[in-house]
């Protein structure tokens, strides 16, 4: 088997999701070929519909999540429940989400209790609506800020079960969690809050792996806080999806240890 895949979204320039896909089918004696497709958002509608024809698998990433739904004829698992997809298998035209699993993943490999904490999460789009229905899932109470107040309070009526907030304020947070593009690509050394919010928190997430310190990140630490990047995410939604791919059973000990030896590798 040689599978021909590719991660679309509108710029995909740093992904780290081919070296990734390509260690881990590598690992589970797959074959693959693994593109980088950057999509002007004005010319998505034309070119999705033939990227879908052309490759056996798909990663979907910032900011098509939701807009790729519309040319699946299957959603399935928890993309179903979240309303958004990051992995198609192209023949079936089926649409997955491995985004909750690989954060959940993260989060208890990097030790971040959530269960009964006071979690804010920034960001409502494609990663921050699994984000926000996991942290649901698991008994967190969460809340929730997006500059897109009228997609943040779609997502509220969908949900239910979280508190969508009209403003910013300065409140006491266990846990922050950014899911905004906010320190991506242009906005790179921005952070999409002040320093003031860190104080008495006890960790900070953010879903972004590059750079591997964002400034949210870094202000978080300087404030003491236990601090993740998304690299760990990306690498258990990428084993997650590849599982889908292959009809593999999901071994959530085998990711632990395909992350681990990936990041020796890294070094």
């Amino acid at each position: 088997m040689k599978l021909k895949m590719a991660v679309v979204g509108k710029d995909v320039s740093k992904s780290l999701s081919p070296l990734m896909h390509t260690f881990i089918l590598n690992k589970l004696n797959v074959e693959c070929t693994y593109d980088k497709i950057s999509i002007a958002i004005e010319d998505f509608d034309l070119k999705f519909k033939e990227i879908l024809e052309e490759y056996d698998t798909l990663n979907v990433t910032i900011p098509y999540k939701l807009d790729c739904m519309k040319y699946l004829n299957h959603i399935l698992d928890d993309a179903k429940t979240f309303g958004a997809v990051n992995t198609i298998c192209c023949k079936e035209k089926a649409g997955y989400n491995t985004d909750g699993m690989g954060f959940m993943l993260m989060l208890h490999n990097g030790g971040i209790e959530v269960k009964g904490k006071k979690v804010l999460v920034l960001g409502s789009g494609g990663v921050g609506r699994s984000v926000i229905k996991k942290l649901m899932e698991e008994d967190a109470k969460v809340f929730a800020y997006d500059l897109n107040q009228e997609g943040l309070h779609s997502l509220y009526n969908e949900f239910k079960g979280f508190t969508p907030l009209t403003e910013l304020k300065i409140d006491h947070y266990d846990c922050i969690m950014n899911c905004t593009g906010v320190r991506m690509h242009k906005t790179v050394g921005k952070s999409p809050i002040g320093e003031e919010f860190f104080k008495g928190a006890e960790a900070a997430v953010d879903l972004i792996y590059e750079p591997k310190e964002s400034e949210f990140l870094r202000l978080a630490r300087r404030n003491g806080l236990k601090t993740l990047n998304g690299e760990a995410m990306l690498f258990y939604q990428a084993y997650y999806a590849d599982c889908y791919f292959l009809g593999l059973k999901m071994d959530s000990k085998l990711a632990k240890d395909l992350f681990f030896e990936f990041q020796k590798i890294q070094k």
